[in-house]
């Protein structure tokens, strides 16, 4: 970063960023954090998982602060466990986002996060779970769907990867919803205006933080929009190639403590 000073606000993604195997973080990590935090610096955690998916991480952390979940969807105050902000998405809109896509490229398994801090998230038939540490309810029908309010909705393909399949979708319901790629077998559908950087920025509005200010760490192409907002944009080594091509710098991987390498050097 150019500015004197480190930054006022530090933005960490969770997985495959924060994030070591088994949902930890490395006392190095917690360290680095905590120094920044001594003097000054705010710290909010900014994921594509639901606020269900992630308390148990918060708890492990400690962490009080605010936290953006759902994809930018929830605004979270982990320290009053309460939402200040969720943007639920429209069920029949999500319905017709899907049978255009399958119009295009044939069946695909969906799943859903509900919108609430105690909802589930629904599984569909054929969609698999690659995180079988988080709760998850199959559902035998995808009409089942739709039975409570939605903030995403999660989608597969038996035969596309993920880049491939994000592609395909945003080129047929790119006018309709927001799509992009979280994580591995991760590609998502959203409303239009809702994504990390709309989360982060309605989060850092509420501690009078400006994105100048900002430094934000991720993995995934979901974070693009994240980095634009902030002033300095840190990659993973293990990033995807789309976010890797408007980092501003390019750190260690979360296995290799990458965070706690830039966090130390700039609030030594």
């Amino acid at each position: 970063m150019t500015s004197a000073l480190p930054p006022a606000l530090i933005a960490t993604d969770l997985d495959g960023t924060l994030l070591c195997a088994g949902d930890t973080v490395s006392a190095r990590s917690h360290k680095a954090l905590a120094t920044a935090r001594a003097v000054g610096a705010q710290h909010i955690v900014v994921t594509g998982r639901p606020v269900p998916q992630v308390r148990h991480v918060l708890d492990d952390l400690g962490y009080q602060g605010l936290a953006v979940c759902g994809q930018g969807a929830q605004v979270y105050d982990t320290a009053r466990g309460i939402l200040l902000h969720s943007v639920s998405m429209d069920r029949g809109l999500a319905e017709v986002a899907l049978g255009k896509i399958e119009a295009e490229i044939g069946e695909v398994w969906a799943a859903v996060n509900q919108e609430g801090l105690d909802a589930e998230m629904l599984i569909g038939p054929g969609y698999r779970m690659w995180h079988p540490h988080l709760p998850t309810v199959r559902v035998p029908r995808r009409a089942d769907l739709w039975s409570a309010p939605i903030n995403k909705v999660l989608l597969q393909h038996p035969r596309l990867d993920d880049d491939e399949l994000t592609r395909v979708a945003r080129s047929v319901v790119g006018d309709l919803v927001n799509v992009t790629m979280a994580g591995e077998h991760t590609v998502e559908l959203q409303p239009l205006d809702v994504d990390k950087a709309a989360g982060l920025a309605r989060a850092a509005e509420v501690l009078g933080i400006p994105g100048s200010c900002t430094i934000a760490f991720g993995d995934m192409p979901n974070d693009v929009p994240m980095f634009a907002w902030a002033a300095h944009g840190v990659a993973m080594a293990n990033s995807h190639r789309e976010l890797l091509a408007v980092a501003d710098e390019v750190t260690l991987s979360n296995e290799e403590d990458g965070i706690a390498v830039v966090l130390e050097r700039l609030y030594a």
